[in-house]
């Protein structure tokens, strides 16, 4: 008789397991995302229209106090268009980033009763944001119409990517603060302080060329490649900087890849300390 034992352990890294896993459970990730757009609009007035208030009624702030009182450049662009194409990318960054380091936590019953790539969790959140990105995108293509904006066939072309490098660079980091979160809910006081402050260290409300010789430091800031090239494809307020581009799209790509190694080492003690 043998007395062999076999034992099963978590893979601590990402593996082509761990993806042909998320795809067997497609259906999954596909039911959390529906679910996490009925809760958030459930009993509400206006329903999906919430994900258009909010960009929409802060770009009017801006407007008011950046653009029209202190005189905030625009790179010769209407303000209002300029700060709404900023807020469009920023705010499904931060949104994403700040519901993806809540999933585990948020949905702990699931986690310690019943067995699914964990993975899962975060993804869902991030593609609920991408519905609302879509939805907000709509007020963006009404103002390019009001002010007489046709983007350029290199807008059309570079626009997914930009919304890969934000899903990449958001989930990179969620996926990262969800596993800390576990363990240390300091996160969750902290996270709205921080992205508060990247914001303000992001070119959103001002261009980015009024930093000179600073402006390596927002450059280290994925979103602002990510907003530069958005204001450039489509408003043209200056030439597409290709080189900054390519370098938003390495470090989301490298976030995602410590996110998901970071996320896959911790995993196996999700269900103990949640």
């Amino acid at each position: 008789m043998s007395n062999s034992v076999i034992v099963i352990r978590p893979i601590k890294t990402l593996s082509f397991s761990d993806l042909s896993e998320l795809w067997t459970f497609r259906e999954l990730l596909y039911f959390l995302a529906w679910r996490d757009l009925k809760v958030r609009y459930k009993q509400t007035a206006i329903g999906v229209l919430w994900a258009v208030f909010q960009p929409l009624a802060t770009m009017l702030v801006f407007t008011l106090f950046f653009g029209t009182l202190l005189k905030v450049p625009s790179d010769g662009t209407p303000y209002p268009i300029f700060v709404y194409t900023g807020l469009l990318f920023w705010q499904f960054f931060s949104m994403s980033l700040s519901d993806a380091s809540n999933a585990l936590v948020g949905n702990q019953p699931i986690v310690t009763k019943v067995y699914f790539p964990r993975l899962a969790l975060p993804i869902s959140t991030v593609l609920t944001k991408l519905v609302d990105f879509a939805v907000a995108a709509v007020i963006l293509v009404g103002m390019m119409i009001y002010y007489g904006y046709t983007p350029h066939v290199s807008g059309l072309i570079v626009f997914p990517a930009l919304v890969a490098i934000t899903f990449f660079a958001s989930l990179g980091c969620g996926l990262f603060l969800a596993a800390v979160n576990v363990k240390y809910r300091d996160v969750r006081y902290a996270l709205p302080f921080f992205i508060q402050i990247l914001m303000y260290l992001t070119p959103v409300i001002y261009p980015a060329s009024i930093t000179h010789r600073f402006a390596w430091v927002l450059n280290l800031n994925p979103m602002t490649g990510v907003i530069q090239a958005a204001r450039a494809s489509l408003l043209g307020s200056a030439p597409l900087d290709s080189a900054l581009l390519a370098e938003a799209g390495l470090i989301s790509t490298a976030m995602l890849i410590a996110g998901i190694v970071y996320f896959k080492r911790v995993e196996r003690h999700f269900a103990d300390i949640i």
